[in-house]
């Protein structure tokens, strides 16, 4: 096979307080109000308060935020980017 298979993208909610994400490529922004990533499967922004990082692993793609978690909104599905100085610094 010549074609690179697509990291798989999921997202798993638990009491609006802690949100894991897979197949995170990057962090665009992040205060305590909003995170902007993206996936595998395009952009995506949390929106609450108290918002923290808590874990990203760059080799996997692996994410935990926790807070008190309001929204989380897909964007573009075809904007992707590859990982930045968000994951250079946190590898």
């Amino acid at each position: 096979m010549s074609e690179q298979m697509t990291a798989h993208h999921s997202v798993i909610l638990q009491d609006r307080a802690t949100l894991e994400l897979s197949g995170v490529t990057d962090v665009d922004s992040f205060d305590e109000n909003e995170i902007s990533l993206y996936t595998t499967l395009g952009e995506m922004v949390i929106r609450g308060k108290s918002l923290h990082v808590n874990t990203m692993n760059v080799d996997t793609g692996d994410m935990q935020i926790d807070g008190d978690i309001r929204s989380i909104v897909y964007g573009d599905k075809d904007r992707k980017k590859k990982l930045g100085l968000w994951g250079k610094v946190t590898r």
